[in-house]
């Protein structure tokens, strides 16, 4: 296997791997478990010994020191925010995964509805790609250009913490610097196929999200009980029972004795696994210590433009259309825009729910803005309409050809074990009492998509197209798994 050579400080803060630092900054070992090593934790990554860049005031790897200082002297300038809006305190909203496809945007609109925000991201995602040899169809600037762009065209500042909450030290520090009303939490591997790539892939999957929430539960305990932790949970944690799925809970009604319960779980990846065992963790939490929390059971997300990316180019959103990280709906409009048959994995009958990526900051704008009571977890079915992936590949057949596609839809071998063919009907009404709006999925949506697609189809690799990875097949051994 071939490994990738990275400066360890490229990696930022290694979830079990403490990288020290002598007196000339120059990288002097690197630990697991206390044992030293020639590798970092994550797959297919090997450490060398480097020296650092000289630190900018404002931008520690690492810790937990606030980037806003830095941004208040770039020399980008911008609108200045008006008197009401600075003289109002904010609402202060923790945005961790903040870098990501839903963190990013979920960003930019709470900061551009008046909340005061800071990012915490240890920029894992994007080694991500580096490992597997893939990339955004759309180009994406570093977080910190992001950042800077955003205070040049709104006037708005956001706090950028840049680090691993696995390391509870720091993460500590960027509670006691930032003291969050809410912390909005979608800072976990996202993707059921990478965690199924091999055994290190599954591992670091479910320590990094398990361990991640649970640092991030301990912080609301010791430094701001009165935090209200909204947690991206996924309708994957259900699986596909042959019972109408409840918004969390269910009532049972059993030898003649009825309780209400959390709704049984069927993970079906050691992704989704992750996601029900925090899930657990946070309801005993919101029990024992009095914690507030909303659970968003999120579908299927589709799109890439939102209001606020779409106001310059170096704020657009990543697009991933890989067999790893792309979605169902982005994947079928990027192979239609190449001429690469839509592939449908199996008979097509997967049911899930589905939602447009503007439904994503905006459910989570109604759930910062009507916080859950102390000591209550509340879980919401966050998405807006179902599909089958064969409905998904017919609505993108039509519209296709409407602009002058060829489409066309293959059968391949379902890399998943799941049911092809299966009972789906998910209540989704607790959102719409809030006062979500969704953003169905129409026509002219689907044919900006496909425009979008076809905007950038020249930065499309075909090799990474195909699914790749096999739940069957997963192995010990650490493997890479691009071409």
């Amino acid at each position: 296997m071939a490994h990738s050579i990275l400066p360890c400080c490229s990696i930022n803060s290694c979830l079990t791997t403490k990288t020290y630092l002598k007196n000339n900054n120059t990288c002097s070992a690197v630990f697991y478990n206390s044992v030293p090593l020639q590798t970092c934790k994550y797959p297919g990554t090997v450490l060398r010994p480097c020296k650092l860049r000289p630190r900018r005031q404002s931008i520690i790897y690492a810790t937990a020191t606030p980037m806003s200082q830095e941004i208040e002297k770039s020399t980008l300038t911008g609108s200045p925010q008006s008197s009401s809006e600075s003289s109002a305190k904010s609402k202060k909203v923790m945005i961790i995964g903040g870098d990501g496809y839903c963190g990013w945007a979920t960003a930019l609109h709470l900061s551009n509805k008046g909340y005061e925000v800071a990012i915490v991201d240890n920029l894992v995602r994007r080694l991500f790609d580096h490992q597997l040899g893939i990339d955004s169809l759309t180009p994406i600037s570093s977080i910190q250009n992001r950042v800077r762009r955003w205070k040049s065209v709104t006037g708005k500042s956001i706090q950028l913490f840049i680090g691993d909450i696995c390391d509870f030290e720091f993460l500590s520090e960027a509670f006691k610097s930032f003291e969050p009303d809410s912390v909005v939490h979608f800072g976990e591997q996202r993707s059921a196929p990478y965690s199924m790539i091999d055994r290190s892939r599954a591992v670091y999957t479910q320590h990094n999200n398990v361990i991640g929430t649970l640092n991030v539960l301990f912080a609301i305990k010791e430094f701001s009980q009165e935090c209200h932790l909204v947690k991206l949970g996924t309708m994957g944690e259900y699986g596909t029972p042959n019972i109408d799925i409840e918004e969390g809970y269910i009532t049972i009604t059993h030898n003649g004795r009825t309780d209400t319960l959390p709704y049984p779980k069927q993970a079906s990846s050691f992704y989704h696994l992750s996601k029900v065992h925090d899930s657990h963790n946070i309801a005993f939490t919101c029990k024992a210590w009095g914690i507030r929390a909303t659970d968003l059971n999120q579908g299927v997300v589709y799109g890439v433009r939102t209001d606020e990316t779409d106001m310059h180019e170096e704020l657009c959103n990543r697009f991933d259309y890989d067999g790893v990280f792309g979605t169902a709906l982005n994947r079928f409009c990027v192979q239609a825009a190449v001429g690469h048959p839509l592939t449908v994995y199996g008979k097509g009958g997967q049911t899930r729910g589905y939602l447009d990526i503007r439904d994503t900051v905006q459910c989570v704008e109604l759930a910062v803005a009507n916080p859950a009571k102390p000591g209550e977890f509340r879980v919401f079915n966050q998405f807006t309409e179902q599909f089958s992936v064969n409905d998904l590949a017919r609505l993108v057949t039509t519209a296709g050809k409407k602009l002058g596609l060829d489409v066309q839809t293959i059968s391949v071998p379902n890399p998943r074990v799941e049911a092809e063919e299966h009972y789906y009907n998910a209540k989704h009404t607790k959102l719409i009492e809030l006062g979500l709006r969704p953003h169905l999925l129409s026509e002219s949506l689907l044919d900006s998509l496909l425009n979008f697609a076809i905007k950038f189809k020249d930065q499309v690799d075909p090799a990474q197209i195909m699914p790749t990875v096999s739940w069957k097949k997963i192995g010990v051994k650490t493997r890479t798994v691009s071409v």
